[in-house]
């Protein structure tokens, strides 16, 4: 169906539930149903303030006193955030009195209630964080996500949650997951972990919907300016949602909406029926930009599957309040991004020879990382919280990526199973046996997933496990090459003298801003933040460095003077070259005839 500009409230309804917050612990059917909602008023009095003002109607069960919390991360990032510290100006009554508020926690306020059957809540959340995982308000438009923004009870009891917005002046439009409530701006989340997981957008979007199989999809783009081409990119995703639905085999939501705020920022963040996107208004300009955002947008919605549905199964029932570990993200993550860029190539969005480029970018990523033969796939998933957020100068000697090392580790599993297989079975058949077994409630440990995928591959993957995904071994390619008739490319030439330092120019001086295990520089005893003034007595300017270098040789001793901390020193640096990559990931034309056929297949859409 040919996708039209519609200005639409958003209405989402899934046809499955996540598991209830640890801060709401399962409860039974009749406390379910028994349950008095929390009613919310979400009002922009003054958006070009940057605040929200919240309002909840909280019910007490006339308890003496009651406990409020906010999340202090969301799902999806992976690192305590502590939304608290933007809420301000907390204050409750009951029929008009005021009530004592204590805040009792870093993120929790106890509220004396005097036996009131219900009491108000009011505070102002600060927003100005132009990110998925957080809040934006302004003049223009707001962005709210459900964990930095909602306070709700901490009794236990799983209980709808209401939200009523409020536009601001000028404003017209809110678009969020959940289903209408009766009336316009007004949702119902079924909730907590509904409404952490529904983010809202208000302001003046423009919006474009496509129908698959009888769903609602729907691409909400705030900041298009005229520049972004909204129709192209909404024909574009139906082809993705239909790429996906052929991988699947269904669709497992009744709506879905891609939320598109072309801020000049980048990220994504996934939701059970919805996707938090930012990318430049410009993203459909040029070739490479907006394949880029097509990806990204493909690895968003996949996650309606993988994580949201299938999860590791640390990943719920979520408590909102702690960090929760998991050493399974490079499936949640690095597995979706594999098939991100597959499903934009098999959607007929890039060429074959894009995606070959992709996996030949990530395989040139992970090999130059001195952090691959340090931290594993599952450690780095495990250590997400403290290490993959929170990156410093050495992180790159440290650690690995979980979504790189991940979707490398899709590519070989997937040309595994199809060798043991005969071609009969892909990584596919693993993620649906999976989604069959542990979708929902259940979720999946590592040792559950390997299983399943031992059991579709029919041989052992003990040995590939051991070494690529628990261990830190160097990644075995040639099979992957042989599977699907791939070869590398001669690898660009690399004569050029290396120092083995990534430098920054501030205020006219050349800094270090790392320094590489086992390069020159780290065996000389340059530090980060050293400041590079001269080599061998010859001052070197801020953005000349590379091409001094170019005047020496691999071999020739150098001596650099640098300051630190105010202090000159001369090192004597004997300069290397620099680790060999890889090259480019082409077409073997000497590949037999069922490398080639497995090649196509594994190429052609729903393959």
């Amino acid at each position: 169906m040919k996708a039209t500009v519609v200005s639409l409230l958003l209405v989402v309804t899934s046809v499955t539930t996540l598991p209830a917050p640890v801060a709401a612990q399962a409860v039974s059917a009749t406390s379910r149903s028994a349950a008095e909602p929390i009613q919310y008023t979400v009002a922009f009095p003054a958006p070009h303030t940057h605040y929200v003002e919240i309002t909840a109607v909280v019910p007490t069960s006339r308890r003496p006193t009651v406990e409020l919390m906010m999340a202090v991360w969301t799902p999806g990032s992976y690192l305590v955030r502590e939304f608290e510290r933007n809420v301000e100006g907390v204050v409750a009554t009951a029929s008009g009195r005021a009530l004592t508020v204590e805040k009792s926690d870093k993120n929790r306020w106890r509220i004396t209630t005097t036996g009131a059957s219900t009491i108000e809540v009011r505070y102002r959340v600060y927003g100005r964080e132009m990110s998925v995982r957080t809040n934006w308000i302004d003049a223009g438009f707001a962005l709210l996500n459900g964990a930095p923004t909602f306070l709700t009870l901490t009794d236990g009891l799983a209980r709808p949650h209401d939200v009523t917005i409020v536009p601001a002046q000028g404003w017209s439009k809110s678009f969020t997951a959940m289903p209408a409530a009766g009336g316009t701006h007004r949702y119902r989340a079924a909730d907590f972990d509904t409404l952490v997981d529904s983010p809202i957008l208000v302001g003046n979007a423009a919006a474009y919907e496509f129908t698959i199989d009888g769903k609602r999809h729907l691409l909400v783009n705030e900041g298009e300016a005229g520049v972004f081409d909204g129709a192209m990119a909404a024909r574009d995703l139906e082809a993705i949602v239909k790429e996906c639905r052929r991988i699947w085999g269904f669709l497992p939501y009744d709506r879905y909406v891609f939320f598109n705020l072309l801020t000049e920022r980048s990220g994504g963040l996934e939701h059970k029926d919805s996707s938090v996107l930012m990318a430049s208004r410009w993203a459909t300009r040029t070739r490479g930009a907006y394949v880029s955002w097509l990806e990204l947008a493909s690895h968003e919605l996949l996650h309606a599957w993988n994580v949201k549905r299938l999860r590791p199964v640390e990943l719920g029932p979520f408590n909102y309040e702690q960090e929760v570990n998991t050493r399974s993200l490079w499936i949640a993550e690095g597995i979706t991004d594999y098939f991100a860029d597959l499903v934009v190539t098999r959607a007929g969005l890039s060429s074959r020879d894009q995606l070959l480029g992709s996996i030949a970018t990530r395989v040139n990523e992970l090999q130059t990382s001195p952090g691959r033969l340090v931290q594993s796939a599952e450690q780095a998933s495990f250590d997400a919280w403290i290490k993959y957020y929170r990156p410093d100068e050495n992180s790159n000697n440290t650690t690995v990526s979980y979504y790189t090392k991940g979707a490398l580790l899709g590519f070989l599993l997937d040309a595994k199973v199809r060798k043991a297989t005969a071609g009969k079975r892909r990584l596919e058949d693993v993620m649906i046996a999976a989604y069959q077994k542990y979708a929902g409630d259940r979720g999946y440990t590592p040792d559950q997933f390997r299983a399943v995928a031992e059991q579709v591959a029919g041989v052992s993957l003990g040995e590939f496990w051991a070494g690529a995904v628990t261990g830190t071994a160097d990644l075995d390619y040639s099979e992957a090459l042989e599977v699907f008739g791939l070869r590398f490319g001669p690898a660009p030439e690399r004569d050029s003298p290396w120092l083995g330092v990534t430098t920054r120019s501030e205020a006219g001086r050349l800094l270090v801003s790392q320094v590489r295990r086992g390069s020159p520089a780290e065996a000389a005893g340059i530090n980060v933040d050293d400041e590079i003034i001269a080599m061998d007595e010859f001052r070197v300017a801020a953005d000349r460095l590379d091409a001094r270098l170019d005047q020496y040789r691999a071999g020739d001793r150098v001596r650099v003077m640098v300051a630190r901390r105010d202090q000159l020193l001369g090192v004597v640096v004997t300069l290397g070259t620099e680790p060999a990559r890889y090259g480019r990931l082409v077409i073997d034309p000497m590949a037999p005839e069922a490398a080639v056929q497995q090649r196509t297949r594994w190429l052609q859409p729903g393959s």
